[in-house]
């Protein structure tokens, strides 16, 4: 990982092929090249909604995830290297108990709706499932280590409760609680009883 851009035009991706960090080539359609850029895209959403107003602690736990996932991608990269570790998991599972514990229980399903910041924090979860998908697409042909799978299923479900969060934070003008879906189903339910 010592290489460093010195030039963004390189003009080498023009045959439909993207260079990799141990050097090598791949075709820019390759599983590798499609997990790396959802780890990106995620990582992108999270900046966006960094630009938005959020509790401290919440905008310290995303600068501290944007630099996981750069790590991850970077681990994606390089076939065979290790840049992620479990450790990382560990803090979102520490994260996720923490900001789970200030909400209350779900009754209802709950639409992704609510402030600015929730919404672009379920942009990032669902994203975050997305790039899982790949990491799983890609072990299923490479190896690939487990960390980076762990993390983003972890972050998919940490940006669910942080998202709930959001709606009830002041800093975000939240409501104080979640947009709840209205099933039909359950409507009926309700009034059969």
């Amino acid at each position: 990982m010592s290489n460093r851009l010195t030039q963004i035009a390189t003009r080498t991706g023009d045959d439909g092929s993207t260079g990799l960090g141990d050097g090598s080539r791949v075709p820019k359609h390759h599983l590798r090249v499609a997990a790396m850029g959802d780890v990106d895209e995620l990582n992108s959403n999270l900046g966006l909604l960094l630009a938005e107003p959020l509790p401290a602690d919440v905008r310290e736990l995303l600068v501290a995830i944007q630099h996981e996932l750069f790590n991850l991608g970077g681990e994606l990269s390089i076939p065979g290297y290790e840049l992620l570790k479990a450790a990382a998991v560990v803090q979102l599972d520490a994260a996720l108990e923490r900001y789970n514990a200030t909400l209350p229980r779900l009754q209802e399903f709950i639409l992704p709706a609510g402030t600015r910041a929730t919404a672009v924090a379920h942009v990032c979860r669902t994203v975050a499932r997305r790039a899982e998908r790949a990491v799983v697409a890609l072990a299923a042909i490479e190896p690939v280590h487990e960390a980076p799978r762990q993390y983003l299923n972890r972050l998919s479900d940490l940006m669910f409760v942080l998202a709930r969060v959001l709606n009830r934070a002041p800093e975000c003008g939240g409501s104080g609680d979640d947009v709840y879906w209205r099933s039909e189903r359950l409507a009926r339910a309700a009034e059969d009883r």
